[in-house]
């Protein structure tokens, strides 16, 4: 039932993101045996502008390559026509996933002269923090798109009147609306949202606005019992007292 949503874009995106960032980290942290630095920017920079390649830059190359290899071969070994939407939708998605980890991409330097005066600085590609990664594609899953599930030529999106509006690689698709989250649904495994605890001052996925799905939250009163101001007597144990707080705590309809 999960099959061709959104949510399973976002997984095979992240998915193959991690694959490509942890597999380079390695490369660049010595841990493999195939793999190294990136040997494509040793050398040039802008001798001008006073800086050049150096230091040990990610291979992106070879993190991208192991992931195709790992991630996508399978998918392309698949036959049969009933598939066949999904298993584009699921190879787009996992390549816009390592697309992201090209595009976050940075350049770091190092400033080297008298006193720390920077005349000259060497630079090498980095990776960004898989965070910001997440970042990146938690917005494209909030922006991903529909696709039709009956292939033709390439890729089209479900809604006839945007067709135009071409698919760019770094965004994810899909092509079945996903199930109610909110509604307990056991058959599909969904527990839903009703007696979650939720933050009643918060704007994000843990907000009681969101969470609760518009159905609102109870508020009730809990008492927390707990050892606290514990000092060391001589000799030899330790004298606490008992102190008690009473928080609100506000859970789903």
């Amino acid at each position: 039932c999960f099959v061709g949503t959104k949510e399973m874009a976002f997984i095979y995106a992240v998915t193959s993101a991690g694959l490509v960032h942890s597999v380079t980290r390695s490369c660049s942290a010595g841990n493999m045996t195939e793999c190294s630095c990136d040997v494509n920017l040793r050398h040039g920079g802008s001798a001008s502008e006073g800086w050049h390649w150096g230091g040990c830059s990610d291979d992106i190359h070879y993190g991208m390559s192991f992931s195709r290899k790992f991630l996508d071969v399978p998918f392309k070994n698949i036959t049969g026509k009933s598939g066949s939407g999904l298993v584009v939708m699921n190879l787009h998605n996992n390549e816009a996933g390592r697309q992201a980890v090209v595009k976050l991409m940075s350049v770091d330097c190092r400033c080297h002269g008298v006193s720390g005066s920077c005349a000259v600085k060497t630079c090498w590609k980095t990776m960004s923090s898989f965070e910001k990664i997440g970042r990146f594609l938690k917005d494209k899953y909030e922006n991903s798109i529909q696709i039709s599930d009956r292939l033709k030529k390439k890729l089209r999106r479900k809604e006839k009147s945007q067709r135009k509006i071409p698919i760019g690689k770094e965004d994810l698709l899909y092509v079945n609306k996903s199930p109610n989250y909110c509604v307990e649904d056991q058959k599909l495994g969904i527990p839903g949202t009703q007696g979650r605890e939720c933050n009643r001052t918060s704007q994000g996925p843990d907000g009681c606005n969101l969470l609760c799905c518009g159905r609102g939250y109870n508020t009730h009163v809990v008492r927390h019992v707990e050892r606290c101001e514990c000092k060391f007597v001589w000799c030899c144990y330790v004298r606490c007292r008992r102190c008690e707080t009473m928080t609100d705590v506000h859970t789903c309809k």
